[in-house]
């Protein structure tokens, strides 16, 4: 999926999340990222620090990856 923002980022962040059965509480006991950081990130807060937001798209399975626009 191609994300043009934090909105897009966190949607595929929740789609994970709750693919794997995962609850917001469950995420935050295994990490120490507060519930509110993890909501935040999910509904695409763009100030969300962007250590942490990597850090939990690994945790959820999920591989970031940046290519320059036409190229392959």
């Amino acid at each position: 999926m191609k994300i043009n923002n934090s909105k897009d980022f966190g949607e595929v962040l929740r789609k994970q999340r709750k693919e794997l059965g995962y609850t917001q509480r469950y995420i935050s006991e295994f990490t120490g990222f507060s519930i509110s950081f993890i909501s935040d990130l999910e509904n695409g807060k763009s100030t969300a620090e962007l250590g942490k937001a990597i850090y939990l798209a690994n945790t959820l399975g999920l591989d970031i990856s940046v290519k320059a626009r036409g190229k392959q």
